[in-house]
């Protein structure tokens, strides 16, 4: 077992393990043990990574791309190299299966070297001149300057991954504000890009009170440029703040990801694809699959296999015991969240049909994986997103009243369906509303494809292009002639 490595911040090119405003307990989602303590940065900690961010982009910005390609290439392979112990770590402080936190470690390598390659081959491009006394037009994409990168637990190597990539494959410097509760991974990652050759002060990492960090940073001059994963609530709040600084933003907020099953569908592949989705991380995931909406044909069987095989999972302390397929919930206050949605349920709110309650265990933060049958489109578990190992499962009768139900909500990250009918395919294709749509599997994102959603999902996306050209703006050149 990997052991849980000392927290520290970087600063300026500086390791430092004592914050100025104190420190913070990381505790072990499923024993609640203590593994360490994380520093909490005091704002003259955090203006001067604000100072080293400022000193240090003109010379990034200016490093060739081939050369930053080399070294985000390089930070990517150490990630390779070193995913076996990182996954512990994420294991420890996370709770996910070794497999998963493995998954997940390996899968960011790809992402970063996916960036890493953009830096080479974002060169912009030459556009026609319209009159005889032009000589050239190019319009190029702009590193935007330094960038404020927030990230939330749940997947604590994955998305610091996107942004950190990005923003120095552009040629932007960058401070990165991880989540309190997996300080160590995202370290680890760091440390990565720190050994590969990114120069001090291109890449800075800040732990401590949330609130006061982000209007701090967001609100601060030399900020450009604000990346945000998290709640669709706070996602609001700094956004505000960074309009009132016309700063970019880019928002990945919260999901509530409905799946359309049509009769035709292979049983089979599909409630495998389903339940293993669904409780993945357990179900701590922003386009975890949440609401089943499943041909009445079909909706029966579905429902029952689907709850038989969800009490087959194995759930437990996966940092003690490799075989567990599902690890705790994050913290104390899931827990409780979780069980104040059961406590609604019976009549149209639905009906609890496996699971629905906390595992007994003498300590750890597990709540069992849980199926809800029949919640009527208005209830809360259909309009409110879990965040959780909860399953909702309703049937249609009608294609269209399937997609109506999957529309109805603000959010729209990711939208899912499963069928063997061609024509339904397109239909949901081009019906379901959201950022992301995948059809006959889960697997939305990849290194080359965009991730982003629409509504209160939010705005802008990561990995694919997008990830790149969201660190950047466009600037035009254009050149007449000295003489006629």
């Amino acid at each position: 077992m990997t052991t849980y490595p000392q927290v520290e911040m970087l600063i300026g090119g500086e390791w430092i393990a004592d914050g100025g405003a104190g420190t913070m307990p990381v505790i072990n989602p499923a024993t609640e043990q203590a593994l360490g303590t994380c520093p909490k940065a005091s704002t003259e900690q955090l203006d001067a990574a604000l100072a080293a961010a400022e000193e240090a982009f003109p010379k990034w910005a200016a490093t060739p791309g081939a050369e930053r390609h080399r070294i985000i290439k390089r930070a990517a392979e150490l990630v390779r190299e070193r995913a076996p112990d990182i996954a512990r770590i994420v294991t420890l402080e996370e709770g996910k299966p070794h497999a998963q936190a493995l998954g997940e470690t390996t899968g960011s390598a790809d992402l970063i070297e996916f960036l890493g390659e953009e830096a080479k081959r974002q060169g912009g491009r030459l556009v026609p001149v319209r009159g005889s006394h032009l000589l050239e037009q190019r319009v190029t994409q702009e590193p935007i300057g330094p960038a404020m990168l927030f990230t939330p637990w749940n997947f604590p190597i994955n998305l610091p991954a996107k942004k950190l990539a990005g923003a120095l494959a552009a040629g932007c410097s960058c401070i990165l504000k991880p989540a309190e509760t997996t300080p160590a991974s995202a370290q680890a990652l760091v440390r990565c890009f720190v050994d590969a050759g990114v120069p001090a002060g291109a890449i800075n990492c800040v732990y401590g009170d949330p609130a006061m960090i982000s209007e701090h940073l967001i609100t601060a001059p030399a900020t450009r440029k604000v990346s945000f994963t998290g709640s669709t609530a706070v996602g609001k709040q700094l956004g505000a703040l960074a309009a009132q600084g016309l700063k970019r933003f880019t928002a990945e907020l919260g999901g509530h990801a409905p799946v359309v099953i049509g009769e035709s569908a292979d049983f089979e592949r599909t409630i495998a694809a389903c339940v293993g989705t669904k409780f993945r991380n357990a179900g701590q995931v922003c386009v975890s699959p949440t609401r089943f909406l499943v041909a009445r044909g079909i909706y029966d069987r579905f429902v029952a296999e689907f709850a038989a095989r969800s009490k087959d999972l194995k759930v437990g302390d996966a940092s003690a015991d490799e075989s567990v397929t599902m690890g705790p919930l994050a913290h104390a206050g899931r827990v409780a969240a979780m069980e104040e949605l059961m406590g609604a349920m019976g009549g149209t709110n639905g009906e609890i049909v496996s699971g629905g309650a906390r595992v007994e265990s003498p300590s750890g933060f597990f709540f069992q994986p849980t199926v809800i049958a029949n919640p009527s489109p208005d209830s809360r578990l259909m309009r409110e997103e879990p965040f959780g190992p909860v399953a909702g499962i309703v049937p249609y009768d009608d294609i269209a009243d399937a997609v109506q139900i999957a529309n109805s909500l603000r959010y729209g990250l990711a939208a899912y369906a499963f069928t063997a009918d061609l024509d339904e395919s397109h239909y949901l294709g081009g019906s379901l509303r959201a950022g992301m749509v995948a059809i006959n599997h889960f697997a939305v994102g990849s290194p080359e494809t965009p991730f982003g959603g629409t509504g209160d999902s939010g705005f802008g996306s990561e990995s694919g292009v997008e990830g790149y050209l969201g660190y950047t703006e466009t600037k035009l050149v254009s050149v007449a002639k000295s003489a006629p």
